[in-house]
């Protein structure tokens, strides 16, 4: 199951960090290639030379020797998932917030691959606000927690907060990478994501408050099931480069609208997550609109190509095409009216009355599908609500013969 996976271990200061000696011969004994990260506090509780011996790779843990100085940027793009056990409650505080001072937080920061992490901690930190703050911080980043047990801990008491026993960690990644392996595995994904950028001139443009967060989970989530995603993005202020995903920058709806146009007969999917501007200025000034006296400029607007409604023109019984409709009232009803008007095959509905706001980490959506089916979801990061939209189009389209 998990034969040929590259899995980077980081480990953290915590007297569960015994059993990672376990947890690496027994990944190695199926296959996975292992390299192992760890904090000075994790030296104290097991030997870098067992696990270097076991893992057949050198350990590592300082960030200025020689030798490591690149690895936080290399290691993140290498693995196929990094796995953070034992996750010290001081580790998962430098996560939440941030923090970069030691190599396994270095690395965290800069991958690129998935993160799973488990915990692992004396009852009554456990179950300390702060720590639910930061692991709600943490889940909202994406990452994946393998939740603790209940048992004997070091302090001698009996409680939550033993990390998971190693074959159990093993069962928790096989599931993962069986999950996200075999159901989207051959298939070709489209997805758009930001927003576009009209321009009025050199230095103004007219456009929105998208973040792309959600297109960007999307394209993460189909990558991780097995897909081969083009990713069209709009300007964003989030990092524009993603392991595994084949990544087109694009500013006006225009230039979306074209890329988009280039590869869609080639998908089997496409997600139509952008916030394409409805409109954009009939000419643009080649030079900076000056303010002159009183007078006060004309802007006519033109509507933009309809991206959605012109690939549902095309698309044929073999693909899927979703789009999204945020609505600020008769929200269902307008819904159901784009999923008609633009021959889509789904529509996921975004409510500003449910909270919706450009920008969040966490959505509420309604998907909407073309067999008459409404399904409601509550409030989840959008990590969680990638996955639910997946798990919809797999679960309600029979075309794509999985």
């Amino acid at each position: 199951m998990l034969e040929g996976k590259k899995i980077l271990i980081g480990i953290s200061g915590s007297i569960a960090a015994y059993k990672i000696i376990s947890l690496v011969r027994l990944l190695v004994k199926q296959g996975v290639e292992v390299k192992v990260i760890m904090t000075s506090a994790a030296k104290d509780f097991v030997s870098p030379l067992v696990l270097s011996t076991l893992s057949k790779n050198e350990v590592l843990a300082d960030i200025f020797a020689e030798n490591t100085w690149a690895n936080h940027v290399q290691l993140g793009r290498w693995a196929d998932v990094m796995l953070i056990a034992p996750l010290s409650c001081n580790t998962l505080a430098k996560m939440a917030n941030g923090h970069c001072d030691n190599l396994l937080l270095s690395v965290y920061l800069s991958a690129t691959c998935p993160v799973i992490v488990a915990p692992a901690m004396d009852e009554d930190m456990w179950h300390h606000p702060s720590t639910h703050r930061n692991l709600e911080l943490l889940k909202k980043d994406g990452v994946m927690i393998i939740q603790p047990g209940h048992g004997e801990l070091a302090s001698g008491l009996f409680g939550d907060g033993r990390m998971e026993e190693p074959e159990n960690i093993i069962t928790y990644l096989s599931n993962y990478f069986n999950k996200n392996k075999g159901r989207l595995a051959g298939k070709k994904v489209l997805v758009t994501a930001g927003p576009t950028h009209e321009a009025i001139d050199p230095v103004r443009f007219i456009g929105n408050h998208s973040s792309g967060k959600m297109g960007i989970a999307l394209a993460k989530e189909c990558r991780d099931r097995g897909a081969e995603v083009v990713l069209v993005l709009g300007p964003v202020a989030l990092p524009a480069e993603y392991a595994g995903i084949t990544v087109i920058k694009v500013t006006s709806s225009d230039e979306m609208y074209n890329a988009c146009h280039d590869h869609f007969k080639k998908v089997d999917i496409a997600l139509m997550a952008a916030a394409v501007a409805d409109y954009k200025p009939e000419v643009v000034s080649e030079q900076k609109i000056k303010k002159a006296g009183d007078a006060t400029p004309e802007l006519k607007l033109v509507k933009t190509k309809d991206i959605l409604k012109s690939l549902g023109a095309i698309k044929n019984d073999r693909q899927v095409l979703l789009g999204f409709a945020l609505e600020t009232n008769n929200e269902r009803a307008n819904a159901l009216e784009k999923l008609n008007k633009k021959n889509a095959d789904f529509i996921v509905l975004n409510s500003l009355n449910d909270g919706a706001t450009f920008g969040s980490d966490v959505n509420k959506i309604t998907i909407f599908t073309r067999s008459g089916a409404e399904i409601q979801f509550d409030s989840k990061s959008k990590t969680e609500v990638a996955s639910d939209i997946v798990n919809t189009i797999l679960d309600h389209t029979k075309t794509l013969s999985i």
